[in-house]
């Protein structure tokens, strides 16, 4: 079993900083919002994008996957009583010359190895697509 620490500590009303190894994030935690830093919900969004650009760096050696780059767009849809996010949606793109079969199968893997992704997938609807970037979209749930 892997373990995960992060600390967080409020610094005043207008915001909080998360800690881990060498790393920190600035939090959103203002009443009020803040446009320089990620509020829990974006948080959450950017944890399942890690998730999946961290999954297919993972597997792209084993796939023999070629590709120059990723990008993750997720929309999450949240409800107010009680509130959580409801849904989540990405596109996920991907700059390559592979096939369709091939894309997929990253894909797949994506979804079947993703730590934060079956995490929320077990609770809220996960849904997405992939692409080539510059190309139709190929959906999967």
């Amino acid at each position: 079993m892997l373990e995960y620490r992060v600390t967080a500590r409020r610094q005043d009303a207008h915001g909080s900083l998360a800690r881990t190894k060498d790393a920190e994030i600035v939090l959103d935690t203002n009443i009020n919002g803040r446009a320089d830093a990620f509020n829990p919900a974006e948080l959450l969004l950017a944890a399942v994008a890690a998730c999946m650009i961290k999954g297919i760096e993972r597997v792209t050696p084993t796939l023999k996957f070629k590709l120059r780059g990723v990008e993750v767009r997720l929309r999450g849809v949240r409800q107010d009583s009680p509130p959580k996010m409801v849904s989540i949606e990405y596109t996920l793109t991907v700059d390559t010359d592979e096939n369709d079969r091939k894309l997929e199968l990253l894909h797949q893997n994506v979804m079947k190895y993703g730590t934060v992704y079956n995490t929320l997938a077990a609770g809220t609807a996960l849904r997405g697509t992939i692409r080539r970037a510059g190309h139709n979209t190929t959906a999967s749930e």
